[in-house]
């Protein structure tokens, strides 16, 4: 396989697929994100089918990108022969015609002389790879699994044949187009290939305006576009839920078992992604992840659920795929989720700092949102003192993370800042007041250790948490604080990766066998906080020194191994660009070096 950062995205809102440099397309879930996938090479193996199109000899990418402030990927190979360039993308916008939910366009052209290429679409379904029962229409290529069916046209290339490889030429003056289309208990549409490149075209002048709306005086600004972008191709439009990644089991480690499904909602990252929504100016899509969560959360309130499917369910039980094996050979192959059951005292803090966010940018809270947020706060003022699972949803005993009391406090002072301008009783105001400040006294009197002179991972102990970087942002402490300053020094010193790489906790210290790499939103987080402490150069130069590891279209995982450089984890990894979307914010937010 090829190295996780080799790997494009592409996406349309609804599911999203991950394309090598070689023009092996090795995943794709459908109907949705967390669908059965129909090419799962990725995982899988050569068993669980790809759709590779590309040259059918030797060649050497020359250029990959994607086109500029779009979600249209282009790679070019030179060959003995001349250029091929392999142009794709999804179709996003659908509604209101008479359109598949989801459509592929591939396109291949050439440049110079005629160029052989090669076409192989070998689609299986779900855990035991199931070929499809397979008919002709016409010229599609119609393959059928129930309910489930897929159609793959071609307006100049070679007859298909299932699971073959079949060479082929493309000719300077006649692209050769290959159009995918997938129905799910619907109606199987055939879509021409001038169409669908005409909707392709329609789609990228519309995510260049969508992208124009970003201030032109950010910092960063084409890596920040690229984050946006990334964020609301992960986000799943019918009900605004963002998904953490697209993938499942990508490993933590090669040939470990750290391998997790991540084709859920978590309300964290939404509450995040609000953030560098707004931080943007872009209203529409923070006011829908809200939404989202406001509507995924109803039936579980006043407990905020860990994570949630796209539509706000429960998320199913974890278990393995048998004979699945693995990225690198790392298994389990995960389906589900188990921290959906564990009890996060985080969240509250993030989801309640992502309202308070909306309403400082001058946006008051529906009355049913309000009620929402004063549920969580008054679970957070009974619930605070309690142990939980924290941030990093450790599978274990539950203890007092100094991180998650730094948020149960976050969460109350936010729904008492909300309270100023929203209405609300006097007895609860005293009691959030109260267990704010009860809060304040117990963190700071168990979760600091003089002797370390920081805040630790959890009370009695001497370990350090780099989540903890949030404290210049949420205003328990003072900015500039010895407290503060102690804690951002004792991270980067003693969780310190490799340059600007910090692990989240020491390694290994979580209960599972083997490590992990370097955590990549916290090295993000790293460079926001020494910006919030007036630490602008020492900011700017961990940012760029991160820019540079990301992967070459400038997409990033959930990890990074510190010594090869390689991305590790599912990917691309949401929080990981809404981290980096809030560092960038910060720099813009602070007055330049004098």
């Amino acid at each position: 396989m090829k190295p996780i950062a080799d790997y494009g995205l592409l996406g349309d809102t609804r599911t999203a697929a991950l394309v090598s440099s070689d023009g092996s397309l090795d995943w794709l879930c459908v109907p949705r994100f967390d669908g059965d996938p129909i090419f799962g090479r990725l995982v899988g193996g050569p068993a669980a089918g790809r759709f590779r199109l590309g040259p059918a000899t030797a060649a050497t990418v020359v250029e990959r990108k994607y086109r500029h402030h779009s979600a249209t990927l282009e790679t070019t190979w030179a060959t003995p022969e001349g250029k091929l360039t392999l142009t794709e993308a999804m179709v996003a916008e659908v509604a209101g015609r008479l359109l598949p939910a989801t459509i592929l366009v591939r396109r291949l052209s050439a440049d110079g002389e005629a160029v052989e290429a090669m076409v192989e679409f070998d689609p299986r379904r779900g855990e035991d790879h199931s070929r499809p029962r397979v008919r002709r229409r016409g010229q599609d290529l119609v393959c059928e699994w129930g309910a489930l069916a897929t159609s793959l046209s071609c307006d100049a290339g070679p007859a298909i044949e299932l699971g073959q490889p079949t060479s082929f030429m493309v000719t300077p003056d006649r692209p050769v187009t290959f159009v995918l289309t997938v129905a799910h208990r619907e109606p199987l549409i055939h879509v021409g290939a001038a169409t669908a490149w005409a909707l392709l075209a329609e789609d990228e002048g519309r995510w260049r305006d969508w992208t124009a709306r970003v201030d032109q005086e950010l910092p960063f600004r084409e890596e920040v576009i690229r984050s946006l972008l990334t964020l609301r191709l992960l986000t799943y439009s019918p009900s605004g839920a963002p998904v953490a990644a697209p993938t499942t089991s990508l490993p933590e480690q090669h040939g470990g078992v750290r391998n997790w499904d991540y084709r859920f909602a978590w309300p964290r990252d939404a509450s995040i992604g609000i953030a560098a929504f707004l931080g943007v100016g872009m209203v529409e899509e923070a006011r829908g992840f809200l939404w989202w969560l406001l509507h995924a959360s109803r039936l579980q309130r006043p407990r905020l659920p860990v994570l949630l499917t796209l539509d706000g369910r429960q998320a199913p039980a974890e278990r393995g795929l048998q004979d699945w094996p693995g990225y690198a050979g790392s298994v389990p192959v995960r389906v589900g989720n188990g921290a959906a059951q564990q009890h996060q005292l985080d969240g509250y803090g993030w989801v309640l700092n992502a309202a308070w966010t909306l309403v400082r940018a001058g946006h008051p809270l529906y009355s049913e949102t309000w009620r929402a947020m004063r549920g969580f706060a008054d679970l957070v003022a009974r619930r605070w003192n309690e142990p939980d699972a924290g941030i990093w949803e450790v599978r274990g005993d539950q203890v007092h993370h100094v991180h998650s009391k730094l948020m149960a406090w976050l969460a109350l002072d936010r729904a008492l800042r909300i309270a100023e301008t929203h209405r609300l009783s006097a007895r609860r105001r005293r009691r959030w007041q109260a267990a704010r400040e009860a809060i304040r006294v117990d963190v700071r009197r168990l979760g600091f250790d003089t002797s370390m002179g920081s805040y630790t991972r959890s009370y009695g102990s001497q370990e350090l948490d780099a989540a903890l970087l949030i404290l210049p942002r949420i205003g328990l402490e003072e900015r500039g604080s010895p407290r503060v300053r102690g804690t951002l020094d004792a991270i980067r010193s003693q969780l310190s990766a490799d340059g600007p790489l910090l692990y989240r906790y020491p390694p290994g210290r979580d209960g599972l066998p083997g490590t992990e790499g370097a955590f990549l939103p916290c090295s993000f987080w790293l460079v926001d906080a020494l910006a919030l402490d007036d630490r602008r150069r020492a900011a700017c130069d961990l940012f760029t020194e991160l820019l540079d590891r990301a992967s070459p279209l400038g997409l990033y995982a959930e990890e990074l191994d510190p010594k090869t450089g390689e991305q590790l984890g599912n990917y691309p990894q949401a929080l990981t660009h809404a981290a980096l979307i809030q560092a960038a914010l910060a720099l813009r937010d602070l007055p330049p070096v004098s």
